[in-house]
């Protein structure tokens, strides 16, 4: 039982870390880790998450933005101290173990990885998402077969061959609340059959694809392609926010708080969700020039930044049309689609969220291969997962089989 709950010392993980310096390249600054701040904060929350919120709180919501990254910064100031005590790649798991002992260390580290690469599966079919939706506003549509799971078209397919077997028609479903069966049951049944019908999620296995090669391939190569992704994330966020200030008819904005305190509340589940990902930032404690300096710095600089443009936004779209027609998956595109003379930013919005969505993938998957290789080195994991690949610095097997399991 006494197994279950021993510690590590501060002074022992930091001597094991001294040991393994050399094996990773230090090579991110505070500007490098708050983009990978932003990068994981700013994706598909600041362009569909903040529709529903407004829709319930009204232009008020903004107080929710204000109070959740206060609650967010009360978590950011511990992660902050830990990682100034502990400047380690394991993130929470690691600090459990300093703290708790052997066994909540166990359970945090499969939690991160419920958070990090069970996260991406989720992130992998919501990028494929908005991508076909953008190819399809560009008039290139993909069969159904090939952006869909088999399990999920499976479903649909048995469930509409059982309402035709009653003796209703695809036009009668299709006009019926279940009208989102009728996708699914196509794909699976004009997919091709190999034995099985091969219905297969294309793009979100290329992504998921990519992202893991270009995690595999290094740090530098994962910080260059996420800054990139951050600055023209930021550019079209502060595009939307200066272009729609001028459309902002202040009498959107009364009543406040249609819905009081409630309606303010209500969206806190979806709000706080859009905050997730600062905490990845710790996961590259062993990359980092000085991470007792500068991982705190980069938490706070992130979080800060995002509220931010978070309440920025949020203003500029309740002021645009009224918050009662904000209850839609894709706000931001639906406010300046109504309106006739930036219909051109809809699409540069949409083109935006693709990318928002896969600078969240590589911060996710660049920290979920560093909790396993932190693990590994612990004897909670096979060894294989803390093998460092000899050129590129990176946890390889960790990295591959990451990229195995989301795909």
């Amino acid at each position: 039982m006494s197994q279950l709950f021993r510690k590590k010392s501060v002074e022992s993980i930091l001597a094991e870390s001294a040991k393994n310096t050399t094996t990773m390249k230090r090579t991110l600054g505070v500007r490098d880790l708050t983009g990978f701040g932003i990068a994981a904060i700013v994706g598909a929350g600041i362009f569909s998450t903040i529709g529903r919120a407004s829709f319930e709180g009204g232009p008020a919501v903004i107080f929710l933005f204000i109070f959740t990254a206060i609650a967010c910064g009360f978590t950011a100031f511990a992660y902050a101290e830990f990682a100034s005590l502990v400047p380690v790649s394991g993130s929470a798991y690691t600090y459990s173990y300093v703290a708790f002992g052997e066994l909540f260390a166990w359970v945090i580290g499969w939690a991160l990885i419920m958070e990090y690469a069970i996260g991406n599966i989720v992130l992998a079919i919501s990028w494929s998402d908005y991508f076909t939706t953008l190819l399809s506003g560009m008039g290139l549509h993909l069969p159904e077969w090939m952006t869909m799971d088999y399990f999920t078209a499976r479903e649909g397919f048995e469930f509409v061959s059982n309402e035709l077997a009653k003796g209703k028609t695809l036009e009668g479903i299709a006009n019926s609340p279940y009208a989102q069966e009728i996708p699914k049951y196509l794909a699976f049944k004009d997919a091709p059959y190999l034995g099985f019908n091969l219905v297969v999620d294309i793009p979100a296995l290329i992504i998921t694809f990519l992202i893991t090669a270009l995690v595999y391939r290094g740090i530098n190569e994962s910080r260059k392609a996420s800054n990139a992704m951050v600055v023209l994330k930021l550019a079209v966020v502060l595009l939307v926010i200066v272009v729609g200030a001028f459309y902002v008819n202040p009498d959107n904005w009364n009543p406040f708080a249609p819905n009081g305190v409630g309606g303010v509340l209500a969206g806190v589940s979806s709000v706080f969700y859009a905050y997730i990902g600062f905490d990845a930032i710790s996961t590259t404690a062993e990359e980092c020039k000085d991470p007792k300096r500068d991982l705190p710095r980069g938490i706070f600089a992130s979080i800060i930044i995002c509220t931010v443009l978070y309440v920025l936004i949020a203003l500029v779209i309740t002021g645009m049309v009224h918050y009662s027609e904000l209850n839609v998956g894709d706000p931001l595109a639906y406010v300046f689609d109504k309106i006739q003379d930036l219909k051109w930013l809809a699409g540069i919005i949409a083109f935006s969220a693709v990318v928002a969505m896969a600078s969240v993938f590589i911060v996710f998957q660049i920290g979920q291969p560093r909790i396993w290789m932190t693990m590994s080195r612990d004897g909670l994991l096979p060894k294989k997962f803390s093998t460092i690949h000899p050129k590129f610095k990176t946890p390889s097997f960790a990295t591959i089989f990451t990229g195995f399991v989301v795909g």
